[in-house]
């Protein structure tokens, strides 16, 4: 699956502000539909390096809308890329089906409450430290297998909170509290991830990681996540998160096309 991201904000790394708009945004949404996304990612506060928080209230006045008007004219899952319960509980009434949260339900339960309660789909990402102090200096002995640990420990959190592992998709958080050495070993461990029963979501879209591999700047980055994107299905990830939908769908249907005859 290829999940289109479209975000609500003026501060995003790639495309803040483009679609800050809710009728634009909205649009870019049933663009990325027409191009082959199985589902689509609202986010309504920028999670990019250094970040500052959105208060729940503004969060809610960028996304709800755009929520409302796609749930009206998509047949494909909207997912609300959110750490705040609030929203996303607001955001699955409006419409959303899943929740995408970069804190992994944080210190708490309540977000993942909210999950069962709707009986919603939920992405678990690993982050270490927050948005705005994630890449201060990320420090691991061994990032395949801690990432691998905290999946284990949080399938068994969600489970606590009502919230069955069918429900849930792994993350391991490419550029979220990593090195550029960090997010190359954990796309080369991507395979580990996949032996814990649960979809695995690799995002690479346009991160800075990219940049600093092969001094490339944002626009220039399609070439290098596509390729991430076909080795990451190669090694039994099942979805994508991408801004360049038509392009990742094109890409992922040939690799898929040459690996089918491996089999």
């Amino acid at each position: 699956m290829v999940m289109g991201i479209v975000n609500v904000t003026p501060d995003s790394f790639s495309d803040g502000g483009q679609f800050l708009n809710s009728a634009a945004a909205a649009a870019r949404g049933l663009e990325m539909v027409a191009q082959g996304a199985e589902i689509i990612d609202l986010g309504g506060e920028s999670t990019r390096p250094g970040a500052k928080p959105v208060s729940g209230g503004g969060e809610l006045r960028r996304v709800l809308r755009v929520v409302q008007r796609l749930a009206a004219q998509v047949k494909v899952p909207i997912s609300i890329d959110t750490q705040k319960p609030a929203v996303a509980r607001a955001g699955l009434q409006a419409g959303a089906s899943v929740v995408n949260d970069i804190a992994a339900g944080g210190n708490d339960d309540e977000m993942w409450r909210v999950v069962a309660e709707a009986n919603a789909g939920y992405v678990c990402l690993h982050m270490q430290g927050t948005p705005r102090t994630m890449q201060l200096n990320p420090v691991y002995g061994d990032v395949v297998q801690e990432v691998g640990d905290f999946f284990v420990e949080r399938l068994e959190g969600l489970k606590r909170a009502g919230v069955d592992a069918v429900q849930v998709v792994l993350d391991p958080g490419i550029g979220f509290g990593k090195t550029l050495e960090h997010n190359l070993q954990l796309l080369a461990g991507l395979g580990r991830f996949t032996k814990l029963g649960r979809p695995v979501l690799l995002g690479v879209s346009r991160k800075s990681f990219i940049g600093k591999l092969l001094g490339v700047e944002v626009p220039a980055r399609l070439p290098a996540a596509l390729a991430c994107a076909c080795l990451a299905v190669e090694a039994g990830a099942q979805m994508i998160r991408a801004h360049d939908v038509a392009e990742t769908v094109q890409a992922l249907r040939m690799a898929e096309a040459v690996l089918a005859r491996n089999k």
